[in-house]
């Protein structure tokens, strides 16, 4: 053929392609040819009809190229499709951008490290343009998949294998942005593109686990080369968490929880509670308690892990619940705390039996510090949780831990596998533990509202259990209750102050709500304080908490009323530190005394008579060397207090005539202080106070010489035992009756019953109709008058219910 015939034919040709062939020079490493390109751009904006012609010859140049090896054609092919893609925005530009991620796809395929990074680079470009129209039939399940392959990089030479991987997290990046606000596209939040991404960014993040976490200055990020894959990794995972709606944060985090579950990631702690920071500060702050249940779910679902994989969970809800504080933790509450208390009994339980069924490896044998750490961990979580809730949702629960503890007689004890008296006594250590974490800095207006009975009756019934961990925790929450203007810590040790001005104590009035709970609480406080002074397992921080209970009652909830009581209790301990009749160890007589005296001391202050003043400080002087330092140190306990009488002690008569003439109530205070007996005394497995004394008194029978003494106490023990007996006896009865009415009404037949009550309604119709005549007194009524005896005239009283009025008086 002529070869003027081959000049003709390409004269014929297709201008787009002239002006496609025109922008590649002759030497690829002269690069594009500027002037053409310009052409060319100018005829795809004058004729967007012609643009997917271009891009689908583009597309052909770029495969053969790539065929050939020819990469500088290639690098100039992916430039011009760069320069396009910015430059035309129109209607027929999709079918354009189907020819360039054809070629991306091609470039993403080869082997080659460097065109993998081209054809990201490009798509990124891409990925950041917004188009004006939407595509109906874009799929990019491929770059998914591919640009996690490049993110899990394994190639030889660290910098290109560094390069590849940061290439892979731009492209997943790219991804995310195009379609994420694109309603018409595959959605990218559902599992089988989330579990690719996220496993993908989380193994890049963990690569750069010893690197700070941080987001990047501005300077930083402009400076893309020295950026590390971790860094990157951030940023592009907080951008994907920033972006997931209500709806989508199950399917984000879902996949962190099993790669974390499938590389044991739980049991180091550090990178579990990084990712989980990352998605806390990332999300939106109404939608934290999705992922805080999430992580719930997952506890329950790793029950028969071991120890450290759940206290890795653990660890991380209370990571989360602290960041979750100014969010929401959600409309459940009570579900996580529930969730949390079931995991501390299951791990109690545990404990006790030693051994458990694995889900993986058959039978787990249990290692008990293990199990303890996790106990701790969900004690501080299951605080770090209430911290975050208003007063009205602490006080529900706080209740609702109550509710789970068991008690001896009121709530039910445990009978899961392994669990006896040892694992009762476990779990109520453990919820009274968890308990004081709610109750540490709860303050409320109302006590009445915030501790009903529901919540103080079996909360106090705990401080007369012979457990001493037991009375101590229970002493901790009370002290935690009261304390409202965090005086607490200038009360933790036992100490006389000579000028309490200088602790800078923080005391309101005693409000009208206040009142009200001490009128309905106080005589049960006073009653447990003093039964706690005298438990002889007590040692030095029962004695403190007790002192610290006593002068934040003062401080937070006292009236005249409340003053005069405590002091009356005070005066109490003094005796039973003397009494002859208790078995205290003589630690424990010294330390009661010491608590009393430290106590009136703080008292006379703050209701600064004088002469009160005056009286404890004369008896505190002789007394602070001998028994308030028995507290703190063993070492100087006395062998007796024989020698305790007259001015070495507090005389009840002295204090009530001083506080008398300061209008105090005189026969309250001249009435010594005796605690009630309750049924809580039977319910705590002790010995009852008779058993104790009747023992203590045949003891001192035998042993002191000075029978006629002994005859004496025995003799007042006598009439107070009986009197004791009586009223049981009496209590004894009324049971009996009101079972014997039960059982009538149970057993007895229906015509006895209705004629019974009856006879009842009859007779308290009648007693009405005589009260009645006697208290109603109407006004004179026209039926007449009767004359006194002494010539008076009186009008006769009628009943209201037997008057008669006229009609138009009646409505």
């Amino acid at each position: 053929m002529p070869l003027w015939v081959c000049g003709c034919c390409g004269a014929l040709r297709p201008r787009y392609k002239r002006l496609v062939d025109n922008i590649f020079p002759e030497d690829p490493e002269d690069g594009l040819v500027k002037a053409n390109m310009e052409k060319l751009t100018f005829y795809a904006l004058s004729a967007p009809e012609k643009l997917d012609r271009i891009g689908a010859y583009l597309s052909e140049r770029l495969s053969r190229d790539v065929a050939r090896h020819r990469y500088g054609y290639v690098c100039i092919a992916m430039e011009a499709l760069d320069q396009l893609l910015m430059a035309c925005h129109c209607q027929s530009i999709n079918l354009f951008v189907e020819s360039f991620l054809k070629m991306v796809r091609k470039l993403l395929e080869a082997d080659k490290p460097n065109l993998q990074i081209l054809g990201t680079n490009s798509f990124v470009k891409f990925a950041n343009i917004e188009e004006d129209t939407p595509s109906y039939h874009r799929s990019y399940d491929f770059f998914v998949s591919r640009f996690s392959e490049m993110c899990h990089s394994s190639y030889e030479d660290p910098d290109i294998r560094t390069k590849i991987r940061m290439a892979g997290i731009k492209g997943l990046q790219g991804v995310v942005r195009k379609t994420v606000n694109d309603e018409l596209q595959a959605n990218i939040w559902d599992p089988q593109h989330m579990d690719k991404i996220v496993p993908s960014l989380l193994f890049n993040l963990q690569s750069g686990e010893g690197t700070e976490s941080r987001s990047p200055s501005p300077l930083q990020a402009s400076k893309k080369e020295k950026e590390s894959p971790a860094e990157l990794t951030e940023r592009c995972f907080r951008e994907l968490l920033g972006r997931a709606a209500y709806g989508n944060i199950k399917n984000a985090v879902t996949p962190v929880l099993m790669h974390l579950d499938n590389h044991s990631l739980w049991e180091g702690k550090t990178f579990a509670v990084r990712c989980f920071k990352i998605i806390m500060y990332s999300i939106q702050s109404q939608h934290s308690h999705l992922v805080i249940q999430q992580l719930l779910g997952h506890l329950d679902a790793n029950s028969r892990s071991s120890a450290t994989v759940r206290a890795g969970i653990v660890e991380v809800l209370l990571e989360a619940a602290a960041i979750a504080a100014s969010g929401s933790v959600g409309p459940t509450v009570l579900e996580v705390f529930n969730t949390l208390l079931r995991h501390l009994r299951l791990s109690v339980d545990y404990e006790l039996t030693g051994s458990y069924d694995c889900t993986n490896i058959g039978t787990k044998i249990i290692k008990e510090h293990e199990e303890r750490q996790l106990q701790e961990a969900v004690i501080r979580t299951i605080g770090s949780f209430a911290n975050t809730l208003p007063t009205y949702q602490r006080s529900e629960v706080m209740l609702f831990i109550m509710g789970k503890i068991p008690i001896p007689g009121m709530h039910p004890m445990l009978h899961s596998t392994g669990s006896g008296p040892e694992g009762n006594r476990m779990i109520q250590v453990m919820l009274l533990k968890s308990l004081r974490q709610v109750t540490c800095g709860f303050q409320t207006t109302n006590m009445l509202t915030a501790l009903p009975n529901s919540f103080l009756d079996p909360l106090l019934s705990f401080a007369l259990l012979e457990d001493a961990e037991i009375r101590l925790l229970v002493l901790e929450i009370l002290v935690s209750l009261i304390d409202r203007h965090n005086n607490l810590p200038k009360f933790s040790t036992i100490s006389i102050i000579s000028d309490i001005s200088v602790l800078k104590l923080k005391v309101d009035k005693c409000s009208r709500q206040d009142n009200l709970f001490m009128k309905k609480h106080a005589q049960h406080l006073y009653r447990h304080i003093y039964l706690c002074s005298k438990e002889q397992s007590s040692v030095q921080p029962h004695f403190e908490k007790l002192y610290s209970l006593l002068a934040l009652i003062s401080m937070e909830l006292a009236n005249e009323e409340v003053v005069v009581d405590l002091i009356r209790v005070a005066l109490a301990l003094q005796d039973l530190a003397l009494s002859s009749e208790e078995t205290l160890p003589v630690y424990n007589r010294c330390a009661v005394h010491a608590l009393s005296s430290a106590y009136l001391n703080l008292i006379s202050q703050l209701t600064t008579v004088p002469a009160f003043c005056q009286h404890v400080h004369e008896v505190s002087a002789t007394l602070e060397s001998l028994y308030l330092l028995t507290v703190c140190s063993h070492q100087l306990i006395p062998k007796t207090l024989e020698k305790l009488e007259g001015e070495l002690l507090f005389q009840q008569a002295k204090i009530t005539e001083v506080l008398g003439g300061s209008g105090y109530n005189t026969e309250r205070l001249a009435t010594p202080y005796v605690p009630q007996f309750t049924d809580e005394d039977r319910l705590s497995k002790r010995k009852s106070i008779g058993e104790t004394i009747s023992l203590q008194v045949e003891v001192e029978s035998r042993n002191s010489p000075e029978k006629e003494e002994v005859n004496e106490n025995i003799k007042i023990y006598n009439t107070h035992r009986h009197i004791w007996l009586d009223s049981v006896g009496v209590e004894e009865q009324e049971k009996e009756r009101r079972r014997q009415v039960v059982e009538k009404f149970q057993k007895a037949p229906f015509e006895e019953i209705a004629a019974h009550c009856g006879a009842r309604a009859t007779m308290l119709q009648s007693k009405l109709n005589q009260i009645f005549e006697i208290t109603i007194r109407p006004p004179p009524s026209p039926s007449g008058t009767i004359t006194s005896s002494y010539g008076q005239t009186q009008s006769r009283s009628v009943p209201v219910y037997e008057m008669k009025f006229p009609d138009l008086c009646v409505y």
